[in-house]
């Protein structure tokens, strides 16, 4: 069994920042790509950021530049630093994580989710 638990959700104020951390754990052998999702009120679940498990970054054109993804492997997290937050980035953030389990099964799983709001 494997879980993803997000934290670092919160209220804040137009342009100041935020760090999300997503944290995996159970049988896991090895971890893929990890990615950031967020669903705005109202709307569709949309991709923040990704990145691979040899680094390589990617990232929605409404946050580059603001937003970094990185990881830990050794303690299979995945993180979002979140600079010159604005209003729009208001949302539930979630996490996911391409998985092989320690029985080479290939897994994808999602968090519970962290709301982030950014309001004056």
């Amino acid at each position: 069994q494997v879980q993803l638990v997000e934290s670092g959700g919160s209220l804040v104020q137009p342009g100041e920042s935020l760090r999300l951390s997503c944290a995996a754990s159970g049988s896991i052998f090895r971890i893929n790509d990890m990615v950031w999702y967020r669903q705005p009120p109202g709307k569709p679940r949309e991709l923040v950021a990704s990145v691979t498990n040899s680094g390589s970054t990617n990232y929605a054109g409404s946050v580059k530049g603001r937003f970094t993804i990185s990881r830990d492997d050794a303690k299979n997290t995945v993180f979002l630093q979140m600079d010159s937050l604005k209003p729009e980035d208001t949302a539930v953030y979630y996490c996911y994580a391409d998985i092989n389990t320690r029985w080479n099964i290939r897994e994808g799983h999602w968090g519970q989710g962290t709301q982030v709001t950014v309001s004056s």
